[in-house]
């Protein structure tokens, strides 16, 4: 129960994201709901061997190339996905910023 109740927030931050952010469009909230589970399933498996494999270039930047693998993750959502676009790098970056907040915020208030 408690990993379909992350889903539907996940889906909420998408729509709330898509809502506020200009660059980001999402078709319905089905649809935000498959974006919601690819984001999540992308993060939980692709992400980690995305950060393993970029460890020297994150400590250089100083952390800051950790931003670019979570826009990199958007943009492969956007691919993977019908009815979801990003349109532009800062677009995808307030993305998955707001996402994160609200996923969080929301998380929070349940739990």
């Amino acid at each position: 129960m408690g990993l379909i109740i992350r889903i539907l927030i996940s889906a909420v931050a998408v729509m709330v994201a898509a809502y506020v952010i200009p660059g980001v469009s999402v078709a319905s909230f089905g649809t935000a709901l498959i974006v919601a589970i690819v984001l999540g399933l992308l993060n939980a498996f692709v992400k980690p061997i995305l950060v393993f494999l970029t460890i020297p270039i994150t400590i250089l930047t100083l952390g800051l190339f950790y931003l670019v693998l979570n826009v990199l993750m958007v943009y492969l959502t956007d691919y993977l996905v019908a009815g979801f676009g990003v349109s532009g790098f800062i677009a995808a970056l307030l993305f998955s910023l707001l996402v994160s907040v609200v996923t969080w915020l929301i998380d929070s208030i349940i739990n």
